[in-house]
């Protein structure tokens, strides 16, 4: 029988010729590359670190036995899916065997699709490891691989758009919601490109900038300047000369302050807060934002002309739930990385924290991901992740009650506006008829939510 050359291996073992037989047919025709043995040791020979499959072997066996055959296969490979075939008298003996690394058992007599959705299941978590491995090889050599983890056609697609626009000295402007990434994307397009190996990246939050200190922040100030400036000071403009200036939430900055950091990026120059002395900067803008700023150009929150000048090109960073097959590997690596720092071993998934994971809505994207994997490592007891997440309101903050109203009506309302959006591909006017609200009210309601209707527009 042909078998799909792209089809998980599953290597079974059985001394029994009938079941051996109609179990590896079985296998194939729920599309396994199923292959039988009567002894262990051709079967054992087949395995190796790389070796992309699950082994199925019984306990009782002449000359080797389940148990042996478990010892010596995860001697090869530790993370290796070995599932044990227990006759009724087997299963004190198969929990010992699990408790030793076995993936999992299957009592005899057992229904064929049992087998295939533990096998399914033991698959996913082998094509996991290995890719994980496979980030772990990359980023040793330091790849953009390493940086953006996924594997997911969104996160190839922006790693790709991520290293075109890196050679490049233009300003850029990202959308993503919070938790995205917008800071690490940014730091990708500073040290892939010409100015990683001589220049500063600077980093700089607007929304956390009062008012009054912005000018100051931004484009430094001379000794009196105002009260309590006794020295001189480069402002973050002057100091990323020669790298790149990261201004997140760039919706945040005072009008009065765009105003000058248009002319900056215009002239090339800035003047220090009491100083009439002109100051050459050599920097790369890239600023981000979590809302449309064109519509709020249209409200006069937000100038027009600084938003033509940041939008030279873009990058939008798909929300998490848009990556749902990114998920597993992310939570994988992730609790690996927690679990080396806290000197903690990785605590295995369950299919049920599995579920839990790619049932989850992700408001707070892969930052409130890489929350719960370290609360994972930490935990104690045997909740598992999907009781995490059940102690877990939308905000991500950890709570003991269930979520409140308020929090559901409002996870309510960004799903509804979500689908609008993408319903009628982010037309602002059709969306408004289509939900029957007034301009001002959805741009308020997506500011809220994080939503950027750049990120729901045909592509292409």
């Amino acid at each position: 029988m042909k078998t799909d050359p792209l089809a998980t291996p599953v290597l079974f073992i059985d001394d029994e010729l009938a079941m051996r037989v109609s179990v590896t047919q079985w296998l194939q025709l729920a599309g396994f590359a199923a292959q039988g043995f009567e002894t262990p040791q051709p079967a054992l020979d087949l395995l190796s670190p790389d070796f992309p499959g699950v082994l199925v072997t019984d306990v009782r066996m002449p000359r080797m036995d389940g148990m042996a055959v478990l010892e010596r296969a995860l001697e090869r490979d530790a993370d290796l899916p070995v599932i044990l075939v227990t006759g009724h008298g087997d299963v004190a003996l198969a929990v010992e065997a699990m408790r030793r690394g076995a993936y999992d058992f299957i009592e005899k007599p057992f229904e064929p699709d049992h087998l295939v959705a533990v096998l399914r299941r033991a698959a996913e978590k082998r094509r996991l490891v290995l890719e994980n491995r496979g980030l772990r090889r990359r980023a040793s050599g330091g790849g953009i691989e390493a940086r953006l983890i996924g594997t997911s056609p969104a996160v190839a697609e922006l790693r790709r758009d991520l290293i075109d626009l890196a050679a490049t000295s233009a300003s850029m402007l990202i959308h993503g919601e919070t938790g995205t990434g917008k800071e690490l994307v940014a730091r990708c397009l500073h040290d892939f490109g010409p100015r990683g190996s001589k220049g500063a990246f600077v980093a700089v939050n607007c929304g956390a900038i009062p008012d009054s200190m912005a000018e100051s922040e931004l484009f430094g100030h001379e000794p009196g300047a105002f009260t309590g400036a006794t020295q001189r000071r480069a402002g973050k403009l002057e100091h990323s000369s020669g790298g790149t200036l990261f201004l997140d939430e760039i919706e945040s900055m005072p009008l009065a302050i765009q105003v000058k950091l248009l002319r900056a990026l215009q002239e090339r120059t800035i003047e220090r807060l009491g100083s009439n002395k002109q100051v050459a900067v050599d920097l790369r803008l890239v600023a981000a934002t979590k809302i449309d700023l064109l519509d709020l150009s249209e409200e006069g929150r937000f100038r027009a002309d600084l938003y033509y000048r940041l939008n030279v090109a873009e990058l939008h960073i798909p929300p998490l739930r848009a990556r749902a097959e990114d998920i597993p590997l992310l939570f994988d690596y992730f609790t690996a990385e927690f679990a080396a720092r806290h000197g903690r071993e990785p605590r295995p998934l369950e299919p049920a924290d599995l579920d839990a994971l790619l049932a989850h809505d992700w408001p707070g994207n892969v930052r409130e991901l890489r929350n719960l994997a370290e609360r994972h490592v930490l935990s104690v007891g045997r909740s598992g992740v999907a009781g995490l997440l059940r102690r877990r309101p939308i905000g991500g903050e950890t709570a003991a009650t269930p979520r409140a109203l308020a929090d559901q009506v409002d996870a309510f309302e960004k799903r509804v506006i979500e689908q609008a959006l993408e319903r009628c591909k982010g037309d602002i006017k059709a969306v408004m008829d289509l939900l029957d609200i007034p301009r001002r009210t959805l741009n308020e309601k997506m500011a809220r939510h994080g939503l950027d209707r750049t990120r729901f527009l045909p592509r292409g």
